[in-house]
């Protein structure tokens, strides 16, 4: 049985949800309906970091944020899927279409509908809030709250044991 590290070094896709991991949960209702999140630009610069090391970054939702996706692609990731209440079924058409295998991707989620997909992945991580029944099948728990910091986290570490975490421009 590989170890947490040995795992690390086996990823090529880094995957997330957004409400709890990108995000803190909270969405801020406006008068207008528009719903607001708040993402951590920390994340945001290990994603763009990420994106420039040639990681295939994937976004899988069950929201439906158009702003999200803006904020996402400002990073440099193109592979977003919102709106998605059959996670499931959209990671495995994303295996098939860059023909990857359960071993090279990462996924962080926190909460009941990643479920399905974390018991699956090469390695299952998830922010220090997360769900119970979440926590209980991750590899790893990072020591920071969704939104907080946490993909930052993940991606940090994928980098560092990969040898390619950095200094690079924006």
């Amino acid at each position: 049985m590989l170890n947490f590290k040995q795992k690390l070094n086996k990823i090529t896709t880094i995957m997330f949800d957004v409400d709890g991991v990108m995000t803190d949960g909270k969405v801020l209702v406006m008068e207008s309906g528009e719903m607001v999140r708040n993402m951590n630009s920390k994340d945001g610069y290990a994603i763009h970091l990420a994106v420039q090391k040639k990681f295939r970054i994937a976004i899988i939702s069950g929201g439906n944020n158009n702003a999200v996706k803006n904020a996402l692609a400002r990073t440099g990731v193109t592979d977003v899927f919102l709106n998605q209440h059959d996670k499931l079924a959209c990671y495995l058409d994303y295996l098939k279409i860059h023909n990857l295998k359960d071993e090279e991707v990462l996924f962080m989620g926190d909460d009941l509908p990643d479920h399905e997909i974390m018991s699956r992945v090469g390695l299952a991580v998830c922010p220090k809030d997360a769900a119970t029944d979440i926590k209980e099948i991750c590899q790893y728990i990072s020591d920071k709250n969704g939104g907080e910091g946490c993909v930052r986290d993940i991606i940090e570490q994928v980098l560092r044991v990969q040898s390619k975490w950095e200094i690079v421009k924006w």
